[in-house]
């Protein structure tokens, strides 16, 4: 039946039907149906709907409910990729938010101390385990590790000039340049030495009244390799004290165990940069550490005030969501250990073997002719940790490959994202693959259905 724009339905009438059973606010309700009329209004200009009139009132009311759901919501991560910037890093536990949902209802002592009954500091609650950890005097907590660099160097050096070896000014996704945070922050760069070869005495040579800072960048994503020299944190710690200029080592994904005794790529410990004497350390509380997004700052005794009274500080500082998970998460540590609260690291360390059992598992659900009809086998894979972590070695893990005989994998891979359950997966080679490195144990019974829907 072809349709004419006078069969669309007011906005009133869809308004009625869809706030007889939800609680939403009516400016918003109303935003929603607009947006949906328009593109139905086109779909009619150009004869592209062939429904009844209640057809299609029925439609743009199941539109509405679609455009009302939740829009963040839980995903399984097929791709492999545990610390997955664009699926939030590193995962939580649901049990671990149950227990610090429970903490945190109501009214919580984020800024009171209850012993005293006067006003407190919101960094305490997760300061002494961070020292503990990291063997630092104290540290702040901000937003992300950019916001912590950024704050650094602006409560040090705004004005002054901060020194930084060329082989160090790094690039990290989203756009993150050492120089561009170096430049809003207030400070001047002097980049010395070259992309691969870095000596001491360039560093000594660029040294000036006009010094603030010298600053040391862990390249984190990428390796250079062949004809290569740099300067050492301890030698710069070293320059840095005999002219009395504080050192910066911004560390990156921060981890706070010996990855190589856990079965992972070597990785320098935030222990072992403190440990080599920088006045401020830095580095990210989402990614190997396991925790939320957060930049966490390791700093001297003497440079605490100066972080807490510079005006960006109240800018970039966590809420009482974001502490409550960074202490939780801290807790997951032991002497040179994790639980399995810590979900990054559990599942970064997940065998080969278990992951195959996991596969098995999944198979097991499915009908024989679902496994016929996309073609699916456990195959042997190896992935990478993400977000810039462990960049030198890939990681063995296993997955789901797809051979689908009727569809494309492109359309098969919409299929999965966009489902009830939705799934990321990645397509290599005209073969989907679902793997199963990033996927919550609790989630296997799940990727099962969301496979059969498929």
């Amino acid at each position: 039946m072809k349709l004419s724009l006078k069969d669309l339905p007011s906005v009133h009438q869809v308004l009625l039907e869809v706030n007889r059973n939800i609680g939403i606010h009516d400016d918003y309700l109303k935003y929603i149906i607009n947006k949906i009329l328009n593109q139905i209004r086109d779909e009619i200009k150009t004869g592209s709907i062939n429904k009844s009139k209640d057809e299609l009132f029925d439609q743009i009311v199941t539109k509405v409910w679609v455009e009302l759901s939740p829009k963040l919501v839980n995903v399984i991560n097929g791709t492999g990729i545990v610390l997955h910037t664009g699926l939030g890093r590193a995962p939580f536990d649901g049990k671990k938010l149950k227990r610090i949902a429970q903490r945190l209802e109501g009214y919580v002592n984020l800024e009171f101390d209850l012993a005293s009954g006067t006003r407190g500091e919101r960094q305490s609650h997760i300061q002494e385990q961070l020292n503990a950890l990291c063997g630092g005097e104290s540290a702040i907590m901000v937003n992300n590790n950019a916001a912590a660099v950024f704050l650094s160097i602006n409560t040090i050096t705004e004005g002054g000039e901060v020194i930084c070896s060329r082989g160090q000014l790094v690039e990290i996704g989203g756009s993150f340049r050492i120089p561009d945070i170096i430049a809003k922050s207030g400070a001047i760069l002097k980049g010395v030495g070259t992309t691969n070869r870095t000596y001491l005495k360039d560093y000594e040579k660029a040294i000036s009244r006009r010094t603030k800072l010298i600053l040391w960048v862990h390249t984190s994503n990428y390796i250079v390799k062949g004809f290569t020299k740099d300067v050492s944190l301890a030698d710069l710690v070293s320059l840095g004290r005999k002219h009395k200029i504080p050192v910066l080592a911004d560390l990156g994904s921060g981890a706070l165990l010996n990855m190589t005794k856990l079965g992972l790529a070597d990785e320098i410990p935030v222990k072992y940069i403190v440990n080599s004497g920088p006045d401020i350390t830095t580095f990210s509380g989402d990614k190997l550490l396991g925790g939320p997004q957060s930049g966490l700052i390791v700093v001297k005794k003497k440079w605490i005030s100066a972080f807490q009274k510079n005006p960006l500080y109240r800018v970039l500082r966590c809420d009482k969501i974001t502490i409550g998970l960074m202490e939780e998460t801290l807790r997951s540590y032991r002497s040179n250990s994790f639980t399995k609260d810590n979900f990054s690291l559990t599942m970064l360390t997940t065998s080969r073997k278990v992951l195959r059992t996991r596969a098995e598992k999944v198979l097991n659900g499915l009908k024989t002719k679902t496994i016929r009809d996309l073609g699916i086998t456990i195959v042997e894979s190896f992935v990478e940790a993400g977000s810039g972590s462990l960049p030198e070695k890939n990681i063995a893990s296993m997955a789901l490959q797809f051979k689908p005989k009727s569809r494309k994998v492109t359309e098969l891979a919409a299929a999965f994202r966009c489902g009830s359950i939705p799934v990321v997966g990645y397509i290599t080679t005209d073969n989907y693959f679902i793997d199963l490195k990033a996927v919550l144990p609790v989630q296997i019974r799940k990727l099962t259905v969301a496979i059969s829907e498929v």
